[in-house]
């Protein structure tokens, strides 16, 4: 990178920074904070949930699969996600904006202390912190490669470049800041995108190399599934996505619980799937011509989009990449980081501290910037370790932890939705939850040689199973929890949305107890 590219990205942190700024004037609440006040329009919903659902760690670890299989890196792992978002159009997106418009949550779990009772809603909220914690981490490692292969900084210099831009503007911005700088972001990536395809496009022999390149890459390039990647491991993947993509992971709840009304949330989780559909083709096609241009440095072939990119662009061009580099990773992280401060604040503070319960609207929002800026300092940490003889690279956090350890988490969160599950209370809930994290130690720390789609998919196989099983033979649904379910599965908008309810609590009911 030279002047020009340090300015492009400069110029680049300096608007997200303002964004962040001007966002600080439309946050009043809590209910701002963490849900927009439900005021942002579908449109802008559906872009904000596309972005924040991947980072850099599609340019380092999915751009070694795509270097090493081919189109294998686009089925097993695009597609499902695009399948299991349009799945969650219509099943989850409109019953998760109920949450905010009738029952006037702020926290995607706020619902569940009433669903079933305060410990669940607890042992939900303490594991998903701390796996995000981990899973932010892996992003922040990721950017922080790239930028050290482009400018030499090193891995911790990088994560706190990228850590410290994204606190300030998603912590005086909330949601609003979020959504904003990611559709800023979206437009970047766009550009971002296009290039490094035109700049590959003039590689390999104009627009026709779309369709004549494959004869010159290697035989398993076209093969939908290839390697570790197998058609039993796309049925995983779309299975799980399909929970933690819907909501699962809490981030992309807050997009659907932002909305107006359920029929927008709706409208939003279509356009996301759309471009889940689409957008990665464009990036993932110069990842694949990779090896014909290119020679990865790494076992992993984790450094090839980065390669590439230095041999192809001019600078200004290049430093727009890294540019984009950065938004998907900063969409991400900071979405998530807002997410985690809504349930640290709205669902795990009040329920350890009699102050917390307690706090006034000026109170709320101080502790749940003081949150933000608190996870985001501890992933950044986690950052530094992702290398390390525990999370081994960045690749197996993304896919074994995160996919792995999401099913327990997100099962009782999203089954408990919907009315079809009533029966299923706080046991079936707990024990779920619980069994799943021990088939997630047992199949990759307890056993040897287990396949990785075994180790991604038994955790949550296990806790649907016995969520379903325990609901039938020990149902506990009660007059209270029927008539919660009632509110979330109706039809029709609903009332208080747009209007700031969101700060407010789920009134108690005796299934609090």
């Amino acid at each position: 990178m030279n002047s020009l590219d340090w300015a492009v990205l400069v110029a680049y942190f300096g608007v997200m920074v303002g964004i962040g700024l001007w966002s600080h004037k439309r946050v009043d609440d809590v209910g701002d904070y963490f849900t927009a006040g439900g005021r942002m329009p579908w449109w802008l919903s559906g872009i904000s949930h596309h972005m924040s659902g991947y980072s850099a760690v599609m340019f380092t670890g999915y751009a070694g699969i795509a270097y090493t299989y081919g189109v294998t890196s686009y089925v097993t792992w695009c597609f499902p996600i695009a399948i299991g978002i349009a799945i969650g159009a219509n099943l989850f997106a409109p019953r998760l904006n109920r949450l905010r418009s009738r029952l006037h949550v702020a926290s995607p779990l706020e619902y569940l202390k009433n669903r079933y009772n305060v410990p669940t809603q607890q042992a939900l909220a303490v594991s998903g912190v701390l796996l995000k914690i981990v899973d932010v981490g892996a992003k922040w490692a990721a950017i922080a490669t790239l930028l050290s292969v482009f400018t030499g900084v090193s891995l911790n210099q990088g994560i706190l470049i990228t850590g410290a831009v994204t606190a300030v503007y998603c912590t005086v911005g909330g949601l609003w800041a979020d959504a904003l700088t990611e559709l800023g972001q979206f437009v970047i990536q766009l550009l971002a995108g296009l290039a490094m395809l035109v700049a590959v496009l003039g590689k390999i022999g104009g627009i026709s190399g779309l369709w004549t390149v494959w004869d010159k890459l290697p035989d398993n390039h076209t093969a939908p599934t290839a390697g570790p990647y197998t058609v039993t491991f796309l049925l995983a993947y779309l299975f799980i996505k399909t929970f933690e993509y819907n909501g699962g992971m809490w981030n992309q709840a807050q997009r659907y619980m932002a909305t107006a009304t359920p029929r927008e949330a709706t409208r939003s989780a279509r356009l996301s799937a759309l471009l889940w559909f689409l957008w990665p083709l464009v990036l993932f096609f110069p990842m694949w011509v990779a090896p014909l241009l290119v020679q990865a440095q790494k076992p992993d072939a984790s450094d090839s989009y980065a390669l590439l990119t230095e041999q192809l662009l001019p600078h200004g061009l290049l430093g727009l990449v890294v540019v984009g580099f950065f938004s998907h990773t900063m969409a991400m992280c900071s979405s998530d980081a807002n997410a985690i401060a809504a349930v640290f604040t709205r669902d795990i503070a009040p329920a350890v501290s009699k102050a917390a319960r307690s706090w006034n609207m000026r109170a709320g929002l101080i502790a749940a910037r003081v949150t933000t800026v608190a996870f985001l300092a501890l992933s950044m940490a986690v950052a530094t370790q992702v290398n390390s003889p525990a999370f081994k690279d960045i690749i197996t956090v993304v896919i074994k932890w995160v996919a792995g350890l999401m099913g327990p988490i997100a099962i009782p969160f999203m089954l408990g939705l919907l009315r079809s599950f009533r029966r299923s209370g706080p046991t079936a809930a707990l024990v779920s939850w619980a069994a799943g994290l021990f088939a997630f130690w047992l199949t990759n720390y307890g056993l040897d040689g287990v396949q990785l789609q075994i180790q991604i998919v038994t955790p949550l196989a296990v806790s649907l199973v016995l969520y379903v099983l325990i609901g039938y033979v020990k149902p506990e649904d009660t007059p209270e929890r029927d008539a919660l379910l009632a509110r979330i599965n109706s039809d029709g908008d609903g009332d208080g949305s747009g209007d700031g309810a969101a700060a407010e609590a789920v009134p108690e009911t005796p299934a609090t107890a």
